[in-house]
């Protein structure tokens, strides 16, 4: 996640705007579409943000941030963290002033219908990935319309001409700018996309305007972004999806990049390195152990902030993150998973990420059926622990490795108490 130009302090000030309308069926879709995706925290953001709002909805009074990180019990870290999940789905606008104290305007807007969200180029599959094939085709069943026989019925519904008479216009000016309505805000992908290449290898005889129009574009940007596809790869999928008007048919051009993209990564579907560990395999809150502590930290980072932090806050080598999506595409291993495979690889292996020594173990994971940060946890310590004792069978003068803390079981059940809370947050501290 990118690093914040601004650093939230308790005393800066934050008043909360609606820019949209929350219903039953909107909280609905926020617990059981978005919270799959992003997490729990931001949603507990999101709706403390909303209960802010005066009694009309419309406006909050002005409030500290340290009214924020009391009740929600988060960092000003992770509070900045959960924020920009919000603003990265397309849920909060953010704009700052800078003064004595920075004063914030949070912007709330509303949640795309569940339409919206299951024919979302990436919202769908994120969600899918997350959840499961089982648990999403139950979020389908779910959100889907019953389907009424209406064989031998009649629509006698009346027109709005039947009913009202046309009337001449007052001189009052008709303003509706300012009314509420479901203000919804879209993803915004930072990509760099050669559109004009794209737009210069079409048929001369297509209209151009009309073919590439603002959706099309933001389509074609995102169907990008998810399958990773240049423009000159893209030109082709294009060609191949206009119909006789020399329009681009959008459901063709999801399918023919979905296939495109599953042609190359033997039918698998994409996953993405800023995902973390699914909610429904994360381990259930309440322990306090070390041990749980940095459970919970792998389940809650995703591999790309892995590997930055691994770099002292430098943007990954490409070749890593190329790694670790053919581990999360490839071979569908969890992002806390990843997490745990990465730790332990650049502790054993002198801060180097060998594919082949990577791929050896995650495959062994993969038939292992390995879902959890937890289970990974364990097998590696196992594992590295047979491996030490067979080599010191061998050679009684061999050096082992450094080990990752997590290996030393006897954390498991040792509580954190007060004296030691420094010592865990130095141990973590490259994660926050």
């Amino acid at each position: 996640m990118p690093m914040d130009k601004y650093n939230i302090l308790p005393a800066d000030t934050y008043i909360v705007i609606n820019k949209g309308i929350i219903n039953n069926e909107d909280r609905k879709i926020l617990n059981m579409l978005y919270q799959p995706i992003i997490g729990p925290l931001p949603i507990t953001l999101y709706y403390t943000l909303w209960s802010d709002l005066d009694k009309s909805e419309i406006v909050s009074n002005i409030n500290y941030h340290q009214h924020l990180i009391t009740n929600m019990h988060l960092t000003l870290d992770e509070l900045a963290q959960e924020r920009k999940k919000l603003e990265a789905i397309g849920l909060l606008k953010t704009k700052v002033k800078q003064d004595n104290i920075n004063n914030y305007i949070y912007e709330l807007y509303s949640p795309l219908s569940a339409n919206e969200v299951f024919n979302h180029p990436i919202l769908n599959i994120v969600l899918y990935n997350n959840v499961g094939k089982k648990d999403y085709e139950k979020l389908v069943e779910y959100f889907k319309l019953p389907k009424i026989n209406t064989t031998g019925y009649e629509d006698i519904t009346a027109t709005f001409s039947d009913v009202f008479m046309s009337v001449p216009l007052t001189s009052t000016e008709i303003i509706s700018d300012d009314i509420r309505k479901n203000n919804k805000l879209k993803l915004k992908i930072n990509k760099n996309f050669d559109f004009s290449f794209l737009i210069e290898s079409m048929p001369k005889n297509i209209d151009i305007d009309k073919c590439f129009n603002k959706d099309i574009r933001e389509l074609i940007l995102n169907l990008s972004f998810l399958y990773d596809i240049d423009a000159m790869h893209m030109q082709n999928i294009i060609k191949g999806c206009l119909n006789e008007r020399g329009m681009i048919v959008k459901d063709e051009l999801r399918k023919s990049c979905r296939n495109y993209y599953q042609f190359d990564h033997g039918g698998l579907l994409p996953s993405i390195v800023n995902n973390t560990q699914p909610e429904y395999l994360k381990k259930p809150i309440g322990d306090m152990s070390k041990r749980a502590k940095m459970i919970y930290t792998f389940e809650t980072i995703s591999p790309y902030d892995v590997l930055r932090k691994k770099n002292n806050g430098a943007e990954p080598l490409k070749r890593d993150l190329k790694l670790v999506e053919d581990l999360m595409v490839d071979l569908k291993l969890n992002a806390g998973v990843v997490n745990v495979l990465i730790d332990y690889t650049l502790k054993v292996n002198n801060n180097k990420l060998n594919r082949n020594f990577i791929e050896t173990i995650a495959g062994q994971w993969k038939r292992l059926n390995i879902e959890t940060v937890e289970e990974a946890m364990n097998l590696a310590e196992k594992e590295h622990k047979k491996y030490n004792k067979n080599i010191v069978k061998a050679a009684a003068n061999v050096k082992v490795e450094k080990l990752p803390e997590w290996f030393d079981k006897k954390i498991e059940k040792k509580e954190v108490k007060l004296e030691e809370k420094n010592e865990i947050e130095e141990l973590l501290k490259e994660y926050q």
